[in-house]
């Protein structure tokens, strides 16, 4: 077990092993149990550190909030908080998941549209600096889903797209870019997303492809991550019944998630494609998994069948005591308990946390945003916005011949945040020189009133959103107007602010525009091309026009 750890991806010195192994035979079976799990911290609380303190887990995933210096002095207490060094990871996908103070970089989409892998390891230096400053050492990225199913809520933005070369060598970059910035990267989401349009956070998800079919699909897209020295994988509560079905009888258990599954985290991913490093679960509170077994059997089954730690908690405390448990019971293996533990200690010898860690300051972040370290992200920005349709040549607009503007917008919808935040589009037009008038809930809808309309729709895709649609009955506030459409009487331009399939509710459309993220800078972006002082990115990673010929007219 601890000569593996001398192979790839770790690639560890004697000396490094030599600190795991010590570490580990030092270790209470207390102490060991606590390395299995990765403790969600949102509040920046006492209650939290508390937390942290008594279960002295092997890792933390931190959810940035708005306040660096809030910030900085959490991740130092939380450090200090336990006897081993904390693995710190975060979802570093870009787009929405950028940190507030830091640079707003595009998200995995709205790179690959630009079809330039030196522009994901551009991004992603950006990320790993900022990254790196706050604490963070473990990268939730990146998404190497294949963006199939275009209903699909939870994958379209995050991924890089549909074209199996650009996915690959985007993903590869992202990894290799993290890990120069001894950041570990980590390929999700095992054994892959995209071929179903539902939502592993509320339902266990299928992969439905033919061995033949997955290995030449995320078979390729794995092995290729792994060749890349990928330190971890996600493992998902995503079912592949066409393996399975090869060595096993029961229905059921064909639509295992993979997450809780011996054959596909122990046969596929470490003796088929022969994965050395650091398996972790996704959220094991996500209905993908939670639906399956009882809660202790899911903590358990979960290192049990191959994963090395269990990501995030639904009673901390309850579930450690559920590990404990099924450990001392022999439900979780003494061997697979070692395996486990052997592991998360060696992905944290390999980014050299055994080593005594800096403290991290607030000057530190700020001498980065001083300087020129993310200077080329604004002039990425400017780039992703992707013109689908322009008939009749509606593009640009000149405000002197169409100057009255109605615009009909849904906000920026985030699954964290109750309420719609407003875009910046309106007032940018208003510097431009157009009369806006944002539509609210009671006006007409009456065409004589105005030159053109715009749609704005920002929906990046995220967890639980479920399906994301135009919902004409919500949009245009009422029965009656949501079977209007303005178009037939003047001018009309929607753009996506994310979701890059609402030509499929919207056929008619004459004038789409997919810009994928409703970052400031792509904001503006997307005002300037209506405008004429942009040029527009012909080029897309999806299809647009969901394999539909009457989308395109």
């Amino acid at each position: 077990m601890y000569e593996d750890l001398k192979k790839a991806p770790f690639n560890l010195e004697s000396n490094q092993v030599e600190w795991v192994k010590k570490t580990f035979e030092g270790l209470s079976l207390e102490q060991k149990v606590g390395q299995l799990f990765n403790l969600m911290i949102r509040e920046n609380s006492d209650a939290e550190l508390a937390l942290v303190k008594s279960i002295q887990p092997g890792a933390i995933t931190k959810f940035v909030g708005f306040d660096l210096d809030t910030e900085i002095n959490t991740m130092n207490q939380l450090k200090s908080c336990t006897d081993l060094p904390l693995l710190v990871s975060a979802d570093l996908e870009g787009g929405g998941m950028s940190f507030p103070f830091g640079a707003q970089v595009p998200n995995q989409l709205g790179l690959a549209g630009l079809k330039e892998t030196q522009a994901v390891n551009y991004c992603t230096q950006v990320i790993a600096q900022e990254a790196k400053l706050l604490g963070i050492n473990w990268s939730f990225t990146p998404v190497v889903d294949i963006n199939a199913t275009f209903r699909s809520a939870v994958v379209g933005t995050r991924s890089y797209g549909s074209d199996l070369d650009i996915v690959e060598n985007m993903g590869a970059a992202n990894i290799n870019t993290f890990q120069q910035h001894g950041i570990a990267a980590t390929a999700k989401h095992w054994p892959g997303e995209g071929y179903d349009d539902r939502d592993q956070h509320l339902v266990t998800t299928v992969n439905p492809l033919s061995k033949a079919e997955w290995d030449t699909h995320y078979g390729r897209l794995y092995r290729r991550m792994i060749d890349q020295g990928v330190m971890s994988i996600m493992s998902a509560h995503i079912a592949l019944p066409e393996y399975v079905k090869q060595f096993e009888d029961s229905p059921e258990e064909w639509w295992r998630p993979a997450s809780v599954s011996k054959l596909l985290n122990q046969q596929l991913l470490r003796d088929e494609l022969g994965f050395n490093g650091l398996i972790v679960s996704d959220a094991s509170v996500m209905a993908g998994v939670s639906s399956w077994d009882h809660r202790a059997n899911v903590v358990a089954d979960t290192i049990e069948n191959g994963c090395d730690m269990l990501l995030f908690c639904k009673e901390p405390l309850e579930d450690y005591a559920y590990m404990l448990k099924a450990v001392r019971e022999g439900r979780l293996s003494e061997q697979r308990l070692e395996q486990a533990v052997v592991r998360v200690l060696g992905m944290k010898a390999s980014l050299g946390l055994h080593q005594a860690a800096e403290t991290l300051t607030v000057k530190a972040f700020q001498s980065l945003l001083a300087s020129d370290y993310a200077d080329k992200i604004t002039e990425l920005n400017r780039r992703t916005p992707h013109l689908v349709k322009n008939r009749n040549k509606l593009l640009p607009i000149d405000h002197n011949e169409k100057k009255r503007v109605l615009v009909i917008s849904t906000g920026i919808r985030h699954t964290f945040v109750p309420d719609p935040i407003p875009l910046a589009v309106p007032d940018m037009l208003t510097k431009a020189g157009f009369e806006v008038t944002v539509f609210t809930s009671g006006m007409k809808l009456d065409p004589q009133e105005y030159d053109w309309v715009l749609y704005l729709i920002a929906d990046e895709s995220m967890l639980v959103k479920s399906h994301i649609y135009i919902d004409w009955m919500r949009l245009h506030d009422g029965f009656g107007n949501a079977m209007y459409r303005p178009w037939v009487d003047l001018p009309a331009v929607m753009v996506s602010f994310g979701h890059p399939y609402h030509l499929y509710d919207a056929p008619n459309m004459p004038v789409y525009i997919n810009a994928y993220s409703p970052l400031q800078s792509v904001q503006q972006a997307v005002v300037e091309g209506i405008t004429g002082q942009l040029e527009w990115n012909h080029e897309a990673a999806i299809d647009p026009f969901c394999g539909l010929e009457q989308l395109r007219y």
